[in-house]
């Protein structure tokens, strides 16, 4: 796997490295020994799956409260979407700054998403599915967010929004 820094520091774009032949290719998605050598939480406690049937489909910015802290590794392994951290260090030089990546069912690539940062992303295909690796076990009421169009956040979407969850619109503005 080839890991590439973000301007987030913790946060980082995971690259697949393909053995390739004549049969298509073959690479490793995942593998605690190589997160750890990257400095990077290996643990993983939950595998999910999220299907998509429209492209404008935002889900997030969600993270979790403490102690339920979570690493999220993000895949897209059907369509593509744009996949957004938002750091929520307080006493980082990031803090509410925010990184996007494309993840697509070509490029093959994961955004790994450190503990403390939101995460969401917008769907840029119809029927994008998403995976994610997460280290912790989901824990009811223990999740918050972050409003998607904050203007304190200044996300650019590359996409008109058209599909969001009551809850996604609901979360209140950030006070500056």
């Amino acid at each position: 796997m080839i890991f590439t820094p973000t301007a987030l520091d913790g946060v980082f774009i995971v690259d697949v490295q393909r053995h390739e032949d004549e049969r298509g290719f073959f690479a490793r998605m995942f593998c605690q020994e190589e997160f750890k050598a990257a400095g990077l939480e290996p643990t993983v406690r939950q595998g999910n799956l999220s299907f998509n049937h429209a492209a404008g489909t935002l889900r997030g910015m969600h993270f979790q409260h403490s102690p339920h802290e979570e690493t999220k590794l993000v895949r897209c392994t059907r369509g593509a979407i744009y996949d957004v951290v938002v750091d929520l260090r307080e006493h980082a030089p990031t803090y509410l700054q925010h990184v996007g990546v494309r993840l697509d069912a070509d490029n093959h690539r994961g955004l790994y998403v450190p503990r403390h940062c939101a995460h969401g992303y917008l769907t840029l295909e119809p029927g994008s599915e998403v995976t994610y690796l997460v280290s912790e076990d989901y824990t009811p009421g223990s999740g918050g967010g972050l409003k998607f169009d904050d203007p304190a956040l200044a996300i650019d979407w590359p996409g008109q929004v058209n599909v969001v969850s009551a809850q996604d619109t609901a979360w209140p503005l950030l006070k500056r």
